[in-house]
């Protein structure tokens, strides 16, 4: 199903392994064996649940470029030997689509409800995450033993406690899979996570943005010194807000309001197509 916009192009059916352009996968891997490892137990002390966020929308050979220079200043996570790791995630939303219309309304405070499968680690957790007015991200979550797709009494307890209104009119809305490096930094309180081989499916319908990768630090406080950061400027790569949430909902769903996203998607889609460079 292509969108009206044509900002993303639809995805073929879903591949048995990642497809990068050329040899960037090959590339990609033999990149993160340059960085130092750390585990998951190590990353308990950089969780970061109450955190700021900064976003970069970039090509992945952007990516590479910016990874290349600093492989002695993070540590990369390695599960059972990945460092490459697979996620899929269940977007949760009212019939109405109101936790969108928030986001594409500009609303400073704003939720998101999600089901998240960490696929090479075996684990799943169902997450309330919070945007507060200042710019702060609060993330609260609960282990499950699979991905969520609707609340029993535990999860919506859970739920209820961390978002405002009724759980009860929530529904799945869409799902979303992609692959995410973990970069742990060795001088600062920040983790930055780079997300590659975006797909988005909603019913038979779906979407893929091949050739982006969506990087974002999370820090205590925003910290200019951040070694990712600064190769940004370097590069001439500017923050950009995106929501895998939103852009997925705005491509696949015809019935929704979009303006306020469009410039985005737009950006997106010639970025795909190789048109810019930041």
């Amino acid at each position: 199903m292509m969108n009206q916009l044509s900002s993303f192009a639809p995805s073929q059916p879903r591949p048995a392994s990642p497809v990068f352009p050329g040899d960037s996968m090959t590339f990609l891997e033999r990149l993160m064996g340059r960085f130092d490892p750390i585990s998951l137990k190590e990353m308990d002390d950089v969780a970061l649940l109450d955190r700021t966020d900064t976003k970069y929308v970039l090509q992945t050979g952007q990516l590479q470029q910016a990874l290349a220079q600093l492989t002695d200043q993070y540590r990369v996570l390695t599960i059972q030997g990945n460092r490459l790791n697979h996620y899929q995630t269940v977007y949760f939303d009212t019939p109405g689509f109101a936790l969108y219309k928030r986001h594409h309304d500009g609303s400073h405070s704003r939720y998101k409800v999600r089901s998240r499968e960490y696929v090479d680690s075996h684990l799943a957790f169902l997450e309330v995450k919070f945007k507060t007015n200042k710019n702060r991200t609060i993330k609260s979550r609960m282990q499950t033993p699979d991905v969520v797709t609707e609340f029993d009494r535990g999860t919506s307890d859970f739920v209820h406690a961390h978002y405002p209104d009724d759980p009860a009119v929530l529904e799945p809305k869409l799902w979303n899979q992609f692959i995410r490096i973990t970069l742990v930094s060795k001088q600062n309180v920040e983790r930055l996570t780079l997300d590659v081989n975006l797909e988005f499916e909603r019913d038979r319908a779906r979407a893929g943005m091949p050739g982006i990768a969506i990087a974002e630090v999370k820090q205590d406080g925003f910290n200019i010194q951040s070694d990712f950061i600064r190769q940004m400027r370097k590069m001439g790569v500017r923050p950009s807000g995106f929501s895998k949430y939103c852009m997925g909902v705005a491509t696949l769903y015809d019935e929704v309001k979009k303006n306020n996203f469009k410039p985005r998607m737009l950006h997106v889609g010639k970025l795909m197509h190789g048109e810019i460079l930041q």
